[in-house]
């Protein structure tokens, strides 16, 4: 298995408690949301996670064959379902009830469907990752793209990336211009689907599978020792002027200013706008041309947490939830209420990391114990002739 690199790791983990910070309902989301420009840590955490999947799993297939590599992610894949499943009937039977009779209007409003359909057929396209409900809608999208990635480096291996991304891209272009809306008209009239659109999660796969794509093509190289930054150095004062043009661009938007229109398209998030990926692409050159300083976020806890960013990921979501129930009408959290908030919801990620680390520990030092088997003898081996010459 490939060596980590801590600072990754670390970077990671930021994103996590950044993304934690941006969804619970107190002042501080206000200021976390997006405030280096045009994109956020979902980005970041997406693109990471492509790019190790496709470092790991590159390798894997290397050394142990496509089909190890086959069944490792569709595991991988089939466990985050059934953290999805998990997150599910957490909403559904507790969730839903206290918005039913309590004053949660944010609750209900984030399962307005399973409300509004009935109970059965809503957990059935749930399941089906039909029905994704709003925090619970980043989830299917990753499980799709692991389940596919199989197919993505097997593809790209044997036919070339230019051709895969080429077709990413061509999805990504079709998604700019409604294609998400022309799948969903052709699916409600093939096989009778009754779910609203706006219930099918808030982010567009058609889009963000470019952004996976792309991930995954750079850790591939990276496996094969051909994930060369020459061109870094480059682009760095157009990387600055871009960075640059994009903050000044976001605090205008955001104190009215200016204001977008149509073009505001090319900043969607849903969607995965181009300006979002130059603009990310942007900081990420000035991130790799300070790399050293990336050593400064490479503490333990962060480091913890993006180690085990899936289950913390979830738990997170869980932190949320629990917030928007103690929010009940008022229209965010503050003062006292909002820093116990917080604290506790980033306790609960590093406890939840620690465990994860402690798994983990335990695991390794299991297999370590383990005996090795004897190797047995040749075929008419004899005691005592081991040292004889053979003629």
């Amino acid at each position: 298995m490939p060596q980590r690199i801590e600072e990754l790791d670390a970077l990671r983990g930021l994103m996590l408690v950044w993304i934690t910070c941006t969804h619970l309902p107190t002042v501080l989301s206000t200021y976390v949301n997006q405030p280096f420009g045009f994109f956020a840590a979902t980005e970041g955490f997406i693109f990471l996670s492509a790019l190790f999947t496709g470092r790991i799993y590159f390798r894997i297939a290397e050394r142990d064959g496509s089909g190890a590599m086959w069944r490792k992610l569709w595991t991988r894949a089939g466990k985050l379902y059934c953290y999805q499943l998990l997150l599910l009937a957490f909403a559904f039977v507790i969730e839903a009830p206290i918005a039913a009779h309590g004053n949660t209007p944010a609750v209900h409003n984030l399962l307005d469907f399973y409300f509004t359909a009935s109970h059965t057929r809503a957990f059935i396209d749930a399941a089906l990752m039909l029905y994704r409900p709003p925090l619970l809608d980043i989830l299917p999208i990753y499980i799709i793209l692991l389940a596919l990635t199989p197919l993505a480096l097997m593809l790209g291996e044997r036919f070339g990336w230019k051709y895969a991304i080429a077709g990413g891209f061509t999805l990504w272009l079709l998604a700019q211009f409604g294609f998400r809306s022309f799948v969903y008209h052709v699916q409600s009239r093939a096989f009778g689907l009754r779910i609203p659109l706006n219930e099918m999660g808030a982010f567009d796969l058609w889009a963000w599978q470019l952004w996976w794509l792309v991930g995954l093509w750079l850790g591939v190289r990276w496996a094969k020792d051909d994930f060369r930054l020459d061109w870094v150095k480059r682009m760095t004062i157009p990387a600055a002027i871009a960075a640059i043009f994009f903050l000044i661009l976001r605090y205008a938007q955001m104190t009215g200013v200016l204001t977008f229109g149509k073009s505001g398209l090319l900043l969607d998030k849903w969607d995965f706008g181009v300006g979002r990926m130059i603009d990310f692409t942007a900081v990420g050159v000035l991130a790799i041309r300070s790399r050293s300083a990336l050593s400064f976020f490479a503490i333990r806890p962060l480091v913890m947490l993006g180690q085990a960013s899936l289950p913390v990921f979830c738990v997170h979501l869980l932190c949320v939830f629990f917030a928007l129930t103690i929010m009940g009408n008022d229209p965010i959290i503050r003062d006292w209420k909002a820093i116990v908030v917080i604290l506790t919801s980033l306790t609960a990620l590093l406890l939840t990391a620690r465990i994860a680390a402690n798994r983990r520990a335990n695991s390794g030092g299991n297999r370590a114990a383990k005996p090795k088997l004897p190797t047995p003898p040749p075929a008419g081996y004899q005691p005592g002739l081991a040292t004889q010459k053979v003629v």
